[in-house]
């Protein structure tokens, strides 16, 4: 009876906790991605195809990393893009670093120059290599346009881009003189059109656009809104020692924004109309005009400050009378990101629309001369996600949709094409998978680029009408399994209305015992504008919108399971679904995240929801800090990074789409900093001093808040780092270990390295 009662304790006691990690245990952890990046063969990226159609590129996994390979499309003959040792010296040599052939900067290429040269894009900007001399350089750019802050504030301390701007029939340049719209006639004196522009409120020439029968201009006149800029103190610059003070324009919910008046002129005349704002008051944004094709009325795009209206103004060009060509209202947000509208024929009288109306995002037919619905070309309880292509001439659209497809992930997304009329909707990509679709310019082929988190890639093209041609490649992670990767587990759960599934994935050490007991770590981003969790396979990605499997994989290694979740507030399935975020930011999903957890926990007895951890970034730093303020009875550790953790502090443009404006009390209720005195948990926060996409500012605030409650927490600040530190930029490593001790000694109650005690590298 004896040994049996010692054998039952012992049993409870092994169930409790996997034991703790060593030094090795966490720098093969850290280590993880560089030891697995590259054990993969023939997983491929989306094809670019020649603009010929006769060929395609793209990028696959090789020995050792990456290469890149072109198909002919005719004789499917596959050759290497180009030399990649020569590309690498070349490009090393024109950005004086060391460039790894194998290991190549970029992830996609385009031929240009009849295939004698590739541009692509680095470090936000364009390049083009030479692929006869191997020459490589930025691309040069022609006059750029002045900056504006998030879109809707210009940068007055740089001048705007006024280089005369010819009309289509070759007599009349036009250009702003002294705030004011004037045109010449071949050699011929300046004329001035306008006479009320002034210093506050100027004619703008980036917005002038001509007629194509060259009879009129519309232009912008433009009332500046407020300047605000952010400083920031870099206290460690390159070079030198004492800190430097940097200055971004940055404007923040509820500010000022330059408000834009449309006026017409008639050339001939010197007539000018301003444009009656009756249909668009208010305007957080207008579009740049765009004329209809036979140059008898133009068109704008016109956003309602709050988000609640988006509209098509449409103005003939004789009279400048106004009329709404579209119009969507929303009781919450019309998603100004997600908007498609496609004049047919640039003729103003039919439009392809993009609305959210009826629950779901479908695709509608507008009449152009009244705003009227035509008719509705896709229904269903499902949504379009993007456009791919809209033929006016035989009427058909091809789109990308997701949740069509009954018995399969709601995320996945798939091709079709539809009649303008709602007929003939046809399935292009039957895999139940995640597809990415690349079409030749001249339609008539596809590659089709798909995969799942449990299926490495697979490309393939096809014909038009969805027949295959051949595969393309296949993915091979045979040795990436081989040395112990296992793919992510998918896991549905119902949500708080206890009728909508809620997906998400799991991630466990490779040495899971379920005989253990783990502690959980949620890895959050719940940014309403998109979804999360991954689809697709590639697991190697880096922490943005969420971490990727590896980085949950590095930490699974440790003693935790890992996992993700896409809560309602996020997109991508119905208007209610997403519409849960608006005016309440702190909510990110947490009922449904929470029943998620407790259904796992249901299922597999070693999960254990005792012991949750949080981390993200961005809007997944203020999920995290939100879910121990607002949950800190299921939430118990969190590491925050780069979090926007006051709405009121961040950038306008993402601010006021989801919480809208003028700013009310939506935006206190999910502030950090009004909320500290909440936490009860522990708190590790990361900041970039230099972030320039969240005001550092924010995370300060917080600290200040926490320190006037009285409560411990935990501040990483990296000089002269970014919003990405510690994630795609450094110090990864040293980043990844912080956060890995911080979840170590607070989560899984282990003990952690003396790291100070190690023999430093430098």
């Amino acid at each position: 009876m004896l040994a049996l009662t010692l054998l039952c304790a012992s049993t409870v006691l092994h169930a409790q906790q996997a034991p703790g990690p060593t030094a090795a245990d966490v720098t093969r952890s850290i280590g993880l991605r560089r030891a697995w990046q590259d054990l993969t063969r023939e997983v491929a990226w989306p094809a670019h195809w020649s603009a010929d159609g006769r060929r395609f590129v793209y990028r696959k996994t090789v020995a050792g990393g990456f290469a890149f390979e072109v198909v002919d499309a005719d004789t499917l003959a596959k050759t290497p893009a180009f030399d990649a040792a020569r590309l690498a010296t070349a490009l090393g040599a024109a950005r004086h670093e060391t460039v790894d052939p194998l290991h190549l900067p970029f992830t996609a290429v385009d031929f240009t120059d009849d295939g004698k040269s590739i541009t692509f894009t680095l470090d936000e900007a364009g390049w083009r290599c030479g692929l006869v001399d191997y020459r490589c350089a930025p691309e040069v750019m022609g006059a750029q346009p002045r900056p504006r802050g998030f879109g809707v504030v210009r940068d007055l301390s740089i001048h705007a881009d006024n280089s005369p701007k010819p009309s289509p029939d070759g007599q009349w340049t036009a250009f702003v003189q002294g705030d004011n719209l004037v045109v010449r006639r071949g050699d011929a004196p300046a004329v001035r059109l306008s006479s009320d522009g002034s210093a506050g409120d100027f004619y703008d020439p980036e917005t002038l656009r001509w007629s194509p029968d060259s009879r009129h201009l519309m232009i912008y006149r433009v009332r500046p809104g407020y300047q605000r800029h952010v400083l920031r103190v870099e206290s460690s610059p390159p070079g030198q020692i004492q800190p430097v003070l940097q200055s971004q324009l940055y404007p923040k919910p509820g500010d000022a924004i330059d408000q834009e008046q449309p006026v017409l002129f008639d050339v001939a005349s010197g007539r000018e109309t301003v444009i009656d704002p009756a249909l668009f008051p208010n305007p957080y944004q207008l579009s740049s005009p765009r004329w209809r094709r036979d140059g008898r009325s133009v068109a704008f795009d016109y956003i309602r400050r709050g988000f609640g209206q988006a509209r098509i103004i449409a103005v003939d060009a004789d009279s400048g009378i106004a009329h709404a060509a579209v119009t969507e209202d929303a009781e919450t947000f019309v998603y100004a990101d997600r908007r498609f509208a496609h004049d047919v024929d640039e003729s103003g009288n039919e439009i392809v629309w993009e609305s959210e109306r009826d629950g779901w995002n479908q695709l509608y037919l507008i009449d152009g001369r009244n705003g009227r619905v035509k008719n509705q070309i896709t229904n269903g309880r499902w949504a379009v996600r993007d456009v791919i292509k809209v033929d006016d001439a035989k009427r058909q659209i091809w789109f990308v949709a997701s949740g069509l497809n009954p018995g399969e992930d709601p995320y996945f997304r798939h091709v079709y094409r539809v009649d303008f009329d709602g007929r003939h909707l046809t399935a292009l990509t039957p895999v139940k998978a995640d597809h990415d679709v690349s079409f030749s310019p001249d339609m008539t082929r596809y590659v089709d680029t798909y995969s799942r988190v449990d299926l490495p890639t697979i490309s393939e093209l096809h014909r038009a009408d969805g027949g295959l041609v051949a595969t393309i490649t296949k993915g091979d992670d045979s040795a990436l399994r081989a040395a112990g990767f296992r793919a992510p587990e998918v896991f549905v759960a119902k949500g708080r209305d206890g009728v909508t599934d809620i997906w998400g994935v799991v991630v466990r050490p490779r040495n899971f015992d379920p005989a253990w007991k783990y502690p959980v770590i949620e890895n959050i981003y719940a940014g309403p504008h998109d979804s999360f969790v991954p689809k697709g396979y590639w697991p190697f990605g880096y922490h943005s919108g969420g971490d990727k499997v590896i980085g949950m994989q590095e930490q699974a290694d440790l003693g935790f399971i890992v996992v993700q979740i896409d809560g309602m507030g996020t997109a991508n399935r119905s208007k209610a679904f997403q519409d849960v975020a608006w005016k309440n930011l702190a909510d990110s999903g947490f009922p449904d995240r929470i029943l998620w957890h407790k259904a796992m926990a249901a299922k597999d007895p070693s999960y254990d929801i005792s012991r949750v951890g949080i981390y993200g970034a961005s809007a997944g730093g203020q999920s995290t800090l939100n879910a121990l303020l607002f949950h800190g009875d299921f939430y118990k550790v969190g590491v925050a990074y780069a979090g926007c953790y006051d709405n009121r502090m961040d950038k306008i443009s993402w601010n006021e789409q989801w919480l809208g404006w003028p700013v009310d009390k939506s935006y206190a209720a999910a502030s950090g900093v009004d909320n500290a005195y909440r936490l009860t948990g522990k708190l590790l926060m990361i900041v970039g001093e230099q972030d320039s996409n969240v005001d550092p500012a924010s995370t300060l605030q917080v600290a200040g808040a926490l320190i006037k409650a009285n409560k411990d927490f935990d501040l990483l600040v990296v000089p002269g780092a970014e919003h990405s530190v510690g994630r795609s930029t450094g110090p990864i490593d040293y980043v990844a270990r912080r956060q890995f001790d911080f979840f170590l000694r607070n989560l899984a109650d282990q003990p952690t390295v003396a790291w100070n005690a190690a023999p430093s590298p430098h």
